[in-house]
């Protein structure tokens, strides 16, 4: 929609008044009137969403409904395992798995006919029904998707009215009445910490920015970097206007008037939708100069990252940002002091942003009445590995790790047992079955032996080696390491070896000692916090899973028969119906006919020559029964 430039605070009052209308006609239609609305999250679009989106308003269009019928696209619903989605108001029905083949069958049975197509509705796992609403279906009922997720999957990000219904600036607007001093007071009250992973009070952060005249810069890091972590690009995707509102109320509560955006340039539609939104609010005026007459100047620009990971280090991010190499700088001085340019920097991430507005919109008792005494507010994890419900959540500070993985997650597929779950990605560790009740907050999750980190939660099941996971994540450290400091750059690699030779079958006792002292040293004489939780891993494996450890330089084995040089694939004799698939299928021709009537008669019996086996896999893939096994 069109707007005019908003110049004053009841303006925007009114402003938001109208819009609030309007996206309450959309959830709440007018009896003859529906509104679609297609997930357009990173994972949903990869999947056509897009497509999806095109057939519906082609339908429309054909049917000349363009007045009775709306169709948008929204941010991340968060349940990626059963996307695209397709949410239809205002019965709110929710659609699973569509492909662009469904949509004329969901147009015409639902929007023409207002009957539920069921075969795309959610199916229970326990109760095998169809669950017809979002809130009924069990992956949502513990959360709290209010807060940092605010819009998610609700509104269009691409629509400043409609973020204007669901109440953006409203916090701005009350901050704007208050005293910077008391903008940080309540946001120390809230008790809001990072959520970039140290947990560091926001507003004590805040408070360290010296009130000179001097140029002050508000930085967001959205650069996330670990394995398997989407919440910020998620974040930025379903809502950009609740962070860049986020980052207006820390810029005036340091006295900034310029805020920099830093976000991964492999986050193509955050950046677009995050560039959109500026374009937007500096047209009708909430961002520039005297802003709502109240004489705070902001604005807001956007650097892409190329991918490092140590850019998510403060001091790295903002070498980056200034054109220079992501290198971390020695502190002090620290960036609230001397960060951008040389002159006084904040720097939060997308997260802890997106949950400043919530703040100064409901007041701090209510963010502060949610979570645990040490911990407030909700953290937003992206659930993945071995688990049913892979997807982006938002729970309440205190919730479990048990409830997390089961009653969230859905537990781990095929019925396998868990083994652990890595919280706080490379800098984090592995917690096992005896950690699941463990209450998701910083200072519980520390004890435990893990962190809380920025928010991936990685799932494993009987089938993982944690051996392998250790060498995995110190695969990805040391490819990511900038190789500033010698600790981190040649102790992480020693380390690599060390791990490849345990897992090649030939490591030795000795060989665990000095992992054990080589991360020791790797923490203690690193310059920045990624040597200094890169042996993270490796401890936290050490520790819980010494048997395998030991199985692997002891016997030689893996016992989870992950380790190619420890493992072989054999095929039971009994089994075998001598089909000939798996000679068929090996690429290296190691698999041969034993012919043994006197023990079979009839049966052509295949062996797998160990010496020429490069164990690739494909003759277990292929077999039809069950003769083949890893061992």
């Amino acid at each position: 929609m069109e707007f005019e430039k908003i110049k004053t605070e009841q303006q925007l009052i009114d402003r938001m008044s109208h819009c609030a209308k309007c996206l309450d006609l959309k959830f709440h239609c007018e009896p003859g009137k529906k509104a679609i609305a297609v997930c357009g999250g990173t994972g949903c679009l990869a999947s056509d969403s897009m497509g999806i989106l095109e057939k519906f308003q082609e339908l429309i269009k054909e049917h000349g409904l363009e007045d009775k019928v709306t169709v948008n696209i929204v941010g991340c619903f968060g349940f990626c395992s059963q996307g695209p989605f397709v949410k239809v108001y205002p019965e709110e029905t929710l659609y699973t798995k569509v492909k662009t083949k469904d949509v004329e069958e969901i147009f015409n049975t639902d929007i023409l006919k207002n009957e539920v197509v069921t075969r795309l509705l959610f199916v229970d796992p326990q109760t095998k029904e169809h669950v017809q609403k979002q809130h009924d279906i069990a992956f949502y009922k513990l959360q709290k998707r209010d807060i940092a997720l605010h819009g998610n999957g609700e509104i269009n990000p691409e629509d400043l009215s409609e973020a204007l219904g669901y109440g953006a600036f409203k916090g701005l607007v009350r901050a704007l009445h208050m005293t910077r001093k008391e903008v940080i007071n309540e946001v120390l009250q809230a008790g809001l910490r990072g959520r970039g992973g140290a947990g560091f009070p926001t507003g004590k952060k805040w408070s360290f920015v010296p009130d000179t005249d001097e140029p002050k810069y508000i930085i967001c890091n959205g650069d996330e970097g670990d394995p398997g972590a989407f919440m910020d690009r998620s974040i930025i995707e379903g809502n950009p206007c609740a962070v860049i509102e986020g980052m207006m109320i820390a810029g005036y509560a340091i006295g900034a008037e310029n805020g920099y955006f830093y976000v991964r340039a492999e986050y193509p539609t955050a950046v677009a939708r995050l560039r959109k939104a500026i374009k937007e609010l500096e047209d009708v005026g909430l961002l520039g100069d005297n802003i709502l007459g109240t004489g705070f100047n902001f604005r807001c620009h956007v650097r892409l990252g190329a991918g490092a990971f140590v850019c998510g280090e403060e001091t790295a991010l903002i070498n980056s940002i200034e054109g220079k190499r992501g290198m971390p700088r020695p502190r002090p001085p620290f960036p609230a002091v001397k960060g951008l340019w040389g002159h006084p920097s904040c720097v939060n991430n997308v997260e802890t942003l997106a949950c400043v507005p919530y703040i100064l919109r409901e007041g701090w008792e209510k963010f502060a009445a949610i979570g645990t005494a040490d911990t407030k507010g909700t953290k937003v994890f992206a659930l993945g590995g071995k688990v049913n419900n892979v997807g982006l959540v938002e729970v309440p500070m205190g919730t479990t790790l048990r409830q997390l993985i089961y009653d969230i997650g859905g537990g781990i597929p095929g019925n396998k047992k868990f083994k652990a779950i890595q919280t706080g990605g490379p800098s984090g560790g592995c917690l096992t079955e005896k950690d699941l009740d463990t209450p998701i907050d910083f200072g519980s999750l520390v004890a435990a032996g893990s962190m809380m980190g920025s928010g991936g939660a990685i799932v494993m099941d009987e089938d993982n080696c944690m051996v392998d996971v250790a060498k995995f994540y110190m695969t990805f450290i040391c490819d990511e390491s900038c190789g500033k400091c010698s600790p981190c750059r040649i102790g992480t690699k020693r380390c690599l070896d060390i791990l490849t030779k345990i897992c090649d079958g030939k490591g030795t006792p000795e060989d665990l000692e000095e992992l054990r002292e080589l991360s020791s040293f790797i923490r203690s004489n690193s310059l920045c916090a990624l040597g200094q939780t890169a042996t993270n891993p490796i401890e936290s494996t050490m520790k819980s899973f010494a048997d395998e450890y030991e199985a692997h330089v002891v016997d030689h084995k893996c016992p989870a028969h992950v380790c190619k040089n420890l493992m072989e694939y054999y095929i039971v004799p009994d089994k075998c119906a001598g089909c000939t698939l798996c000679s068929r299928n090996c690429p290296v021709n190691a698999i041969h006919v034993t012919d043994d009537p006197a023990k079979l008669p009839n049966r052509f019996i295949h062996h797998i020559n160990q010496n020429l086996c490069i164990k690739c896999g494909s003759c277990l893939a292929g077999c039809r029964f069950g003769a083949i096994i890893k061992r």
